[in-house]
């Protein structure tokens, strides 16, 4: 079977990532286009990872006849506008996180894919953890029983890049930047099939000077009586905090990534 020509949007931190991911784990799949509006960056990039083709021009690389896939690895308020225009190419879109910078955006994403009929993925990279994966394992055996509550963690000093903290870049604070992370991994271990049905969450700028918050805690009722928790923060010293804990009525599972 073939693999797939991939055109990469974005050589940040998160397109890195990716490339790395293809390129040494999955033979067949490869990069071959990668666009930056930095020319130079876009230079480097396809230099490093030796990637055939560049471009300062985002429709010429999800248009490029050679590639069957597209890649947004994007900051957030660029995702919706590479996302329609993947659609409007025919071409398979797999989108990092977060889909939209709100519901609106991501169903307004969500549907042209659809008309479109093209192949489209949201790129959750949590979930599927070594340390995750083994777990899940154990969960959909049944070795905890029936799982009642799943608490998820993030925290960390803040993020990387200036537009994070733009809240109309971005679409939020620390819980559109990390709180998605937490609910996908929630959601698996209670049943991605089991609907939420109520959510209560507190959120405040207790540290930055921004308009959107930078620590938030929400509570997630299921249909099944499950409770998801999550905790997020942009204000935690000593580096990144990453924890979940599953607890079900046989056993509990205890998961710290770092």
């Amino acid at each position: 079977m073939a693999g797939h020509k991939i055109s990469l949007l974005g050589t940040g931190l998160i397109g890195r990532f990716y490339t790395q991911s293809l390129h040494s784990m999955r033979s067949k799949d490869r990069v071959y286009n990668v666009y930056s509006r930095n020319i130079a960056h876009a230079k480097d990039f396809a230099e490093e990872w030796k990637i055939e083709k560049y471009t300062d021009s985002m429709r010429s690389c999800i248009d490029d006849p050679d590639t069957d896939t597209v890649i947004v690895a994007l900051p957030n308020f660029l995702h919706k506008e590479a996302v329609l225009m993947t659609a409007k190419a025919g071409k398979n879109v797999l989108c990092t996180k977060p889909l939209g910078r709100d519901a609106k955006e991501a169903m307004e994403m969500l549907k042209a894919v659809e008309r479109a009929g093209v192949f489209s993925a949201y790129l959750e990279d949590l979930v599927y953890t070594p340390k995750t994966l083994k777990s899940l394992h154990y969960v959909k055996n049944g070795s905890l029983g029936k799982v009642m509550w799943v608490r998820s963690r993030e925290t960390h000093p803040g993020p990387h890049s200036a537009w994070f903290w733009d809240k109309k870049k971005a679409g939020g604070g620390a819980i559109i930047d990390m709180g998605c992370h937490c609910v996908e991994i929630i959601r698996n271990f209670i049943g991605k099939d089991i609907k939420p049905i109520e959510v209560l969450c507190w959120s405040d700028t207790l540290v930055h000077n921004i308009s959107s918050e930078d620590n938030g805690i929400g509570l997630i009722k299921f249909q099944n009586g499950a409770i998801g928790q999550f905790e997020v923060s942009w204000t935690f010293r000593g580096g990144m905090d990453l924890r979940d804990e599953v607890a079900g009525t046989e056993g509990t599972i205890w998961l710290d990534h770092f």
